[in-house]
């Protein structure tokens, strides 16, 4: 586990209310949508994808706050159907999950979340996936950050 704070950074995102099992096939829908409108735009990717929950459930069936966002440089006068954010900077608790999305709960969220619950800090309630490298659905191998939000 690593502390660290987070970069501001600006990003184009949609917002949604879903549960778990939703993530994937609403990320497959709207990852396109946002793609096309920085290309129309005229705006960069400045950064991996980011999933970011809010009050993230322990279980498949209870909805939650749920954001998709690419960071992106340009698009000052953006003036889109979308999103354009500020993401302010936050304490996290980090930890790297290289592997298959079938184990990203069992052993990357679960080993990360009994390390914060025997330390000291306290969950913000804002959680996030950085993917800092996604080889497509049914992939054996990705990199993907998993931020919890600290109180303290």
């Amino acid at each position: 586990m690593l502390i660290k704070e987070t970069d501001a950074m600006r990003v184009l995102s949609i917002a949604r209310r879903l549960t778990i099992p939703d993530v994937k096939t609403e990320s497959a829908v709207l990852a396109p949508v946002i793609e096309a409108e920085m290309e129309r735009a005229g705006m960069m990717p400045a950064g991996p994808w980011i999933f970011i929950a809010n009050d993230l459930p322990k279980n498949a069936k209870t909805p939650f706050d749920w954001r998709i966002c690419r960071p992106v440089t340009g698009g000052e006068d953006y003036r889109g159907a979308l999103e354009l954010i500020e993401l302010e900077p936050i304490m996290v608790a980090s930890a790297l999950h290289q592997g298959p999305m079938r184990s990203l709960f069992t052993q990357g969220y679960a080993p990360l979340v009994a390390k914060i619950e025997m330390s000291r800090h306290n969950f913000s309630g804002e959680s996030r996936e950085i993917y800092h490298r996604w080889a497509g659905q049914g992939a054996r191998y990705h990199e993907i950050e998993i931020q919890f939000g600290l109180d303290n």
